[in-house]
């Protein structure tokens, strides 16, 4: 048996554990798309169709996430990460809202719900892209005990979905 048949095992663990251990740091990102930066604040956005959420646990007892999924073909699920920069730390009791928006249009505005899966926070909620466009979304959190909401815009291309 080969040298790297023989090791394979032992490699593939090791990525597992590596990558395990650093699934709860905010990873590292380039200015501007999905990642943002301002005032003590990071956040990482995504989006995916909000059909993949289907069956999610709800979040809270008899209530299902964001008042259960919508249907059609242009609805997507927003989820957005959050982080204090100094720290790295995860922020679970801020007030987010998202607005997202087409190129040259103001899209609907839409609180979002905290999520905890696996004992950590994200914030998500529904939107509708209904096409190709490059779309803006502006998230504004605040954090209990701040004189004034931290403002995030970024930017998503939503052209080739």
């Amino acid at each position: 048996m080969s040298l790297i048949l023989k090791e394979w095992p032992r490699a593939f663990l090791y990525g597992v554990l590596l990558a395990t251990s650093l699934g709860g740091l905010p990873a590292s990102a380039g200015a501007g798309g999905l990642y943002q930066k301002a005032g003590g604040i990071e956040a990482y956005i995504g989006f995916v169709p909000a059909e993949i959420t289907q069956g999610h646990a709800a979040t809270e007892a008899d209530k299902p996430m964001h008042d259960g999924v919508p249907r059609g073909h242009h609805q997507y699920h927003l989820v957005a990460a959050v982080f204090e920069s100094g720290s790295g730390a995860r922020i679970s009791d801020a007030m987010v809202t998202a607005q997202v928006s087409g190129l040259g249009l103001s899209g609907p505005r839409k609180a979002m719900e905290p999520m905890t899966i696996a004992r950590t926070t994200t914030y998500g909620a529904y939107f509708e892209l209904p096409g190709a466009d490059l779309y803006t979304i502006v998230l504004t959190i605040k954090r209990p005990g701040a004189t004034k909401p931290v403002t995030l815009k970024f930017t998503y291309d939503h052209r080739n979905p």
